[in-house]
Formats: structure tokens, C-alpha cells, sequence
């Protein structure tokens, strides 16, 4: 485990690790957790108790991403990420490190950072040589222009926090769902289908960053009634649905068979204007 270009959360200054304390210069210190991974979160930059996914969907969404079913993004990720070769990765709201592991092969240091703790407890299980940190997205504990590339799939973005981590000419790769992602599944539960729209979120990383490149990631979805479920539980729709939409779509014996449609952003950071 390394500091590598995280920061202390509270003074923003560099850790030295010694038996598995994290002490930065002004004596701020975070122990490493049994699991490996150290807890980057002040108490007070919280705005709840335990933020972040619940258990229970952080379970489900392992053992629907375990079988397989979004295996061709992160294929797609990876690959993209071979391109860029960074030497420095920061993944931004990592979950329970599915995307995370398959990517850090790419990157000389790769930094997994969720601000739910039983997300990055799970990541560090069972991933081993990478940088577990429970940590938030809008106060990154990360230096300055330290990194190479940022990942951010599914979560909510801090476009100006990104863009003081990174380097000169860093890269963000932003995944979002696609127009037609999971269309028949969230057809089975509501009245109005609303498409995703993932053009809008080029407008909000304006000016910070110029757009480089959009790729459809896209293809069909076979979903048994377990795999309804789990993805049920790691969605807003188990929330959002009426539950007897719900309950009959679950009921299916044979299964839903979608689309599952992603699209991933590419951005760079804006250069800085001349003096």
C-alpha cells in the first residue's frame, strides 16, 4: 500500500507510512483497516452517518457484475486505458472495485477511492495492489496536478476537483448509461421511459476540460429472474418503481432480455492561459 499522490484530508499534506499509520507532516495520522485500506473521510465532511451505497446493493451489484454482464465495458475501459498508458490512476466512486482491478493494470499506481466504507472494505478483500481509500469525490484527498488519468463511472461528478488533481493534458474517462440503456427493464416498471442523456454532461465540464471522444458501448442483455433481481437491488429503480411493478417484473420466469447501452466521455484538461 502507498501514499502515492494522496494528501492528507485535513491539512492537504504529504503522508509518510510507518506500521501501518498514515502520518502527514502537520501529525494528522490514519491507521491502515484490517482489510488494507485507510479511511481518507473526516467526520466532518460527511453529510450523513454511513453516505455512500448500502450493503445490501453493494452485495448485489458484486455478484451481478461477477457473472459476467458488464464484462464488454469493462473490456472497453481497458482498453482505452492502454492507450493512455497513465502513470498515476484515480478511480472516483470505485464501489466494491470490479472496474477498478481490471483497470489498474494499466496504470504504473492506481488509486480506488468510494466515500461508502463497506464499498472500499469489500474492494480491498479482495483486491490486492491498489490503494483502497474511503474518501469523497468533492474534497479529494489527492495533491494537486498529481494525476495522470481519472475514471468516474456511474457517480456523481466535481468537475473543478477533478480538474485540480490532474496533470497538464490529464485525461478523464466518464462512463454514463446510454439512451436506450436497460430500456425494457425500466419499461416493465414505469409508465414513462425517459432516455438517458449523456450529451448533457459535456456542457458541465465546460471550461475546465475540452472534449476529446464519446464511444457507444452496446449490446443485448439476457437477464435470468436472479440477475432482475440483483440489478433491481443495485439500482434506483428498486426504489423508484411502484412495488407492484416490481414485484411482476421479478416474477418472470423467463427473465427480461434488454440492452444494455453505455457511453463513454473522454476529456482532457483545459490548458492553462498563458502568463
Amino acid at each position: 500500500m502507498t501514499a502515492a499522490f494522496l494528501v492528507c484530508p485535513l491539512c492537504a499534506g504529504p503522508f509518510d507510512i510507518q506500521n501501518g499509520v498514515w502520518r502527514c507532516t502537520a501529525g494528522h495520522t490514519f491507521d491502515v483497516a484490517r482489510e488494507g485500506y485507510v479511511n481518507l473521510l473526516p467526520a466532518h465532511h460527511k453529510h450523513s452517518k454511513d453516505p455512500g451505497d448500502r450493503p445490501e446493493s453493494l452485495q448485489a451489484r458484486r455478484a451481478f457484475l461477477d457473472a459476467g454482464h458488464y464484462a464488454p465495458l469493462r473490456a472497453a475501459l481497458v482498453e482505452r486505458l492502454s492507450a493512455l498508458r497513465p502513470t498515476g490512476l484515480l478511480d472516483i466512486g470505485c464501489g466494491e472495485g470490479y472496474y477498478t482491478a481490471a483497470m489498474a493494470a494499466q496504470a504504473s499506481t492506481t488509486v480506488g477511492l468510494d466515500i461508502a466504507k463497506p464499498a472500499i472494505r469489500l474492494a480491498a478483500k479482495r483486491h490486492s495492489g491498489i490503494t483502497w481509500v474511503v474518501g469523497s469525490g468533492a474534497r479529494l484527498p489527492v495533491a494537486s496536478e498529481s494525476v495522470d488519468v481519472i475514471c468516474t463511472l456511474f457517480t456523481p461528478l466535481h468537475e473543478a476537483e477533478m480538474a485540480r488533481v490532474l496533470r497538464p493534458g490529464g485525461r478523464v474517462l466518464m462512463v454514463t448509461p446510454d439512451a436506450a440503456h436497460l430500456h425494457d427493464l425500466r419499461a416493465a416498471l414505469f409508465d414513462v421511459v425517459e432516455p438517458h442523456e449523456p450529451e448533457k454532461f459535456r456542457k458541465g465540464f465546460e471550461p475546465l476540460f475540452e472534449f476529446v471522444d464519446q464511444q457507444a458501448v452496446r449490446y443485448p442483455l439476457a437477464l435470468s429472474p436472479r440477475d432482475v433481481n440483483l440489478l433491481l437491488e443495485m439500482t434506483p429503480y428498486a426504489w423508484k418503481a411502484r412495488p407492484e411493478r416490481r414485484v411482476e417484473l421479478e416474477a418472470r420466469e423467463a427473465g427480461l432480455q434488454t440492452e444494455a447501452a453505455f457511453s463513454m466521455l473522454e476529456f482532457t484538461k483545459t490548458p492553462a492561459p498563458a502568463r
